[in-house]
């Protein structure tokens, strides 16, 4: 696979493994989705200001109001963090 390629199998692979932990499989619970974000983004969780903007971004993340994080819904929050690393790293 190319790298790109294998990112993405990571990507669904990460999703998939924290959504299994409870509720629907192919949805991240409100806890699901600050684990995710602890375990796997802990240096964007040691960097953000205060626990109601992480609760926040939670609540923003989800379009459809359902209170669960989808796959889609999660490749934004993946793709916005990406964007503003690489805004971030073109800077220096």
């Amino acid at each position: 696979m190319t790298q790109l390629e294998t990112a993405m199998a990571i990507m669904m692979k990460v999703f998939d493994t924290y959504a299994a932990g409870e509720g629907n499989p192919g949805t991240l619970t409100k806890g699901e989705a600050k684990t995710l974000l602890e375990k796997e983004l802990p240096g964007l969780m040691k960097g953000a200001k205060n626990q109601a903007g992480v609760d926040k971004i939670l609540k923003d993340l989800d379009f459809n109001g359902d209170s669960e994080i989808d796959f889609s819904e999660f490749g934004v929050l993946v793709c916005t963090v990406a964007c503003v690393c690489h805004s971030r790293c073109s800077k220096k």
